[in-house]
């Protein structure tokens, strides 16, 4: 990015990044925290990330509000307001990986006590770590302004989608096979359409 003649408008596209690159952070542990919390059968990681999305909330209205005020105030034209959209786009798609997180987090709350088939639980661990090492990419593209690396990310989400169709044939299948894992596995089948 060059230098603009204002220094001060610098410092502040660096903070918006670096509050992008923080939520990220965030967004990406309350994932982490969520998947363990579910495969360790843990209400306490569980009850902790439901609370600790309003961190990610906090730094999304953040980051929202200093980019329109940098906006409003420095009128930003080509890259610079691109950057700009793109944070606060950045930020929204964080938020509701969030708020996705917690919603798992709330469904290892509802499944407590409840027969967990281990092989399932295991097929969304692995959709989750693929999951994660996607959002890292992102991550890392973005800090990094590396559009060819984002690309890659999208174009590697078919193997997730695929994975998470298979898992929810199995998911199917042992509801069908019996009706008491009914609803285990529908709370697991929502685990997995929140991590996918």
């Amino acid at each position: 990015m060059p230098d603009h003649i204002v220094s001060a408008f610098d410092i502040e596209l660096k903070e918006v990044g670096r509050k992008v690159v923080e939520m990220g952070g965030q967004a990406e542990r309350l994932v982490i925290d969520s998947v363990s919390a579910l495969i360790r059968r843990d209400t306490a990681l569980a009850q902790r990330v439901i609370l600790l999305d309003a961190t990610v909330d906090q730094i999304h209205r953040e980051i929202e509000e200093k980019s329109i005020l940098v906006i409003a105030k420095r009128q930003p034209v080509a890259s610079d307001l691109r950057e700009l959209v793109a944070a606060i786009r950045i930020a929204s798609d964080l938020e509701r990986i969030g708020d996705l997180a917690k919603n798992v987090g709330k469904r290892v709350l509802a499944i407590e006590g409840e027969y967990h088939p281990q092989k399932l639980v295991r097929g969304v661990e692995h959709m989750s770590e693929l999951v994660l090492e996607q959002l890292k990419m992102v991550l890392d593209a973005y800090a990094g302004k590396d559009p060819a690396k984002a690309i890659d990310v999208w174009r590697q989400d078919s193997g997730v989608d695929t994975m998470y169709t298979s898992l929810f044939r199995e998911l199917l299948t042992y509801m069908m096979e019996d009706p008491r894992n009914i609803s285990v596995c529908t709370h697991l089948l929502f685990c997995a359409k929140n991590i996918e």
